[in-house]
């Protein structure tokens, strides 16, 4: 199982057990997460759209297990993004925060080992000590 019909499987496993009605719509034989996913990716094209809120994604599923004759065309999976949100403890925070550091550290050390290039002479500036003689 791929990361969208993980996804999409997850959202309708929480419906399911929060909806009795939908739960028995659910459960219904001959419907599975591959063929729903199949209906969302056939929706998606025919809109012509290129991006979607997750609920219109999600009422697409739903839609798919309410309805008992959809006719679904097996599509050979393209490039399906799936949006996740990462949560990271305090310890992994203060372990990237250390690391950024470092490889800032590093860089910044880079640049100073670096040779300096001679400024060069330009003939049009004016000293910077006028006489008034």
């Amino acid at each position: 199982m791929n990361e969208f019909e993980k996804s999409i499987k997850a959202y309708l496993d929480s419906r399911a057990a929060e909806d009795p009605e939908f739960a028995e719509k659910y459960a219904k034989q001959g419907k599975s997460i591959e063929q729903c996913c199949d209906y969302i990716i056939q929706k998606v094209e025919e809109s012509g759209r290129r991006g979607f809120a997750d609920e219109e994604i999600y009422g697409f599923a739903v839609h798919y297990y309410d309805e008992d004759k959809i006719e679904v065309k097996t599509h050979a999976r393209g490039s399906v993004v799936v949006n996740h949100r990462i949560e990271l403890t305090d310890e992994e925070k203060a372990e990237a925060r250390q690391k950024a550091i470092r490889e800032y550290q590093n860089q910044c050390f880079q640049e100073m080992k670096r040779p300096k290039s001679a400024p060069q002479k330009n003939d049009d500036v004016l000293p910077t000590q006028m006489s008034l003689f």
